[in-house]
């Protein structure tokens, strides 16, 4: 069965840093290209990185380029997002999600999020 478990959420102040971790399990991890997307309240997915499977390469959405970090260590089967210098907007339930190859980054799995509150 596949399982995506994300945790290192929590409430940060503006300017703050946190790293969450997606722990995988009941698949070939280093198979897969992985994401972080997140949802805000009120508001639609917002896909906010992207890592190919061998972590050779990395991709981010314009509103965290240069603040946010994604990494992941396949020995360990794990994905991470550091997060610096957040802001109040940062806010929203970050979510880990599978993208097999060759799929133009669809995703086919997603972890159950954790929850990311960035206020004074």
């Amino acid at each position: 069965e596949v399982q995506l478990v994300e945790s290192g959420g929590g409430v940060v102040q503006p300017g703050g840093s946190l790293r969450l971790s997606c722990a995988a399990s009941g698949f070939s991890f280093s198979s897969y290209d992985m994401n972080w997307v997140r949802q805000a309240p009120g508001k639609g997915p917002e896909w906010v990185s992207g890592i190919y499977n061998t972590g050779s390469r990395t991709y981010y959405a314009d509103s965290v380029k240069g603040r946010f970090t994604i990494s992941r260590d396949n020995a360990k089967n794990t994905l991470y997002l550091l997060m610096n210098s957040l802001k109040p907007e940062d806010t929203a339930l970050y979510y880990c999600a599978r993208s097999p190859g060759g799929t133009g980054w669809a995703k086919d799995y997603w972890g159950q999020g954790t929850q990311v509150t960035v206020s004074s």
